[in-house]
């Protein structure tokens, strides 16, 4: 017990720089109350003894703002930063090394008593604050849920899962450190800093180097649109250098006038992008 309880110690320690003494920690940091009570309701609750096991949940729920059915397994080295409004159902499970942060909801969406309805963390999960995980799926090792998230499918491991409904997003640096296995001619990795600050602690679950897959789709369609403006132009300016009058022609008015309508509107909307960018 004394063991855990210097782990929990020292994990806060490294995970939360506003830590300065073990004293400060175990007087004043609700997640640690809450672990300590629920090993105890956990203890009740594997011994058959339902009530008392609930009641110490409550009691926990009540000094610290954190609720955790007794039924929940949590793993070593687990941290909940502040805390508040946590909430982990009866079948979740937590691996080891996972944070969680306030406002997490762990919960289930089947009513079937005695299935699997809660999320299970595997090892060094990172859930940001506000999100919920919904459903009796696996988030994979060292994944990153972002704040806010509404999580209803599995997540990959070392993935993140970002937005509501969540989606999986991929770090632009995820090249590098793929690369970092390779080595230059001193015979020692090429990018070994780079792929020790990817592997880095992110608080909040926020991925450095990451850009929405939609983002992405959005500014290449507006790159796309812009080009395809450019050649419309290019057209046009050929076509009159050769003598041919565009206005000359049947309904060529309308069909120019909206070209160049749009020709304007597009580079009106790239000129923003690239503004925002």
């Amino acid at each position: 017990m004394f063991t855990r309880l210097r782990e929990d110690i020292a994990t806060i320690r490294e995970r939360d720089p506003a830590a300065r003494s073990a004293w400060e920690v175990i007087t004043c940091y609700p997640g640690l109350h809450a672990l300590v009570l629920h090993r105890l309701a956990h203890a009740c609750w594997q011994a058959k003894r339902r009530w008392l096991a609930r009641f110490v949940s409550q009691m926990a729920r009540f000094m610290t703002g954190i609720e955790i059915h007794p039924g929940a397994t949590l793993g070593r080295r687990v941290f909940i930063d502040h805390g508040m409004g946590v909430v982990i159902g009866e079948t979740a499970q937590i691996g080891d090394d996972c944070t969680i942060y306030q406002g997490v909801t762990l919960g289930g969406t089947s009513l079937t008593r005695g299935a699997k309805r809660h999320p299970t963390l595997e090892r060094g999960v990172i859930v940001g604050a506000g999100a919920k995980v919904l459903g009796g799926f696996t988030i994979g090792a060292e994944a990153k849920i972002g704040s806010n998230a509404v999580v209803t499918k599995p997540v990959p491991a070392r993935g993140t899962a970002v937005g509501n409904p969540a989606r999986i997003i991929v770090p632009a640096a995820s090249a590098v450190a793929a690369a970092s296995a390779s080595v230059n001619s001193t015979g020692t990795p090429c990018d070994a800093k780079r792929s020790a600050e990817s592997s880095a602690f992110c608080a909040y679950g926020i991925t450095p180097n990451a850009d929405d897959p939609v983002s992405l789709a959005i500014h290449g369609l507006i790159d796309h649109a812009a080009t395809q403006s450019r050649r419309i132009d290019a057209v046009v300016d050929a076509l009159e250098r050769l003598g041919t009058s565009l206005e000359g022609l049947p309904g060529a008015d309308a069909a120019l006038l909206d070209l160049r309508r749009l020709s304007a509107a597009i580079a009106g909307k790239v000129e923003g992008a690239v503004a925002e960018r």
